[in-house]
């Protein structure tokens, strides 16, 4: 029986490949990719020639099934990779791992870059308790409720956000939360332009 094996990938400097995930790329049966073109490029640039296949959160449900046969049928291992960090945090990977648990397929997931990580450390808030969000609902009931949550959570809490939403987010957390509460907001990690911005909710907005 085959193995899924989910393996990070960096999230904008290519140094951040572990010696431990190029070589389970590099002698994988199958790679499951959010994007193909873009695990295609990256494939390029690491010298990898593994073959590829979509695997996203608009097709899982579709093709779970086919692809729990597919990993167990394998003569080795079925690598799962996102855009950039790690499956299964705010991107495909759950449904696939609890299937292939399921089926009595073996898991292994490897360490590697998570956006939230360097960004709570970053932040200088605390980091000894927290609490991730993910993405905000984008509207309605659902997002009044969780940005309420977040105003009375002790905790720091770390959620993502789209660049073409932040701004519209930012002023939301400053109605919802105290004008005081301190915030960080990061952007471009590991990347040239990475940068960290903190402060108030009021004085993000």
């Amino acid at each position: 029986m085959g193995k899924l094996v989910l393996v990070p990938t960096p999230l904008g400097n290519l140094e951040d490949i572990t010696l431990r995930s190029l070589n389970v790329l590099k002698n994988c049966a199958l790679v499951l990719a959010e994007d193909t073109r873009t695990t295609g490029k990256l494939f390029h640039l690491l010298g990898l020639s593994a073959p590829l296949q979509s695997y996203h959160m608009h097709n899982e449900h579709k093709v779970l099934e086919k692809t729990v046969e597919r990993i167990a049928q394998a003569a080795g291992t079925v690598a799962l990779v996102t855009d950039a960090g790690t499956p299964g945090i705010s991107d495909p990977g759950f449904l696939l791992v609890r299937a292939c648990i399921g089926a009595g397929i073996e898991v292994e997931t490897l360490p590697g870059p998570t956006a939230f990580v360097p960004a709570l450390v970053s932040s200088g808030l605390p980091s000894d308790r927290f609490v991730f969000e993910g993405f905000l609902p984008l509207s309605g009931r659902d997002r009044a409720e969780r940005l309420a949550d977040i105003a009375s959570e002790m905790r720091t809490v770390i959620f993502y956000e789209a660049p073409h939403r932040i701004s519209r987010t930012l002023n939301d957390l400053a109605v919802a939360c105290h004008p005081d509460r301190l915030i960080a907001v990061t952007r471009e990690l590991t990347k040239m332009h990475e940068e960290v911005w903190r402060g108030s909710v009021s004085e993000a907005a």
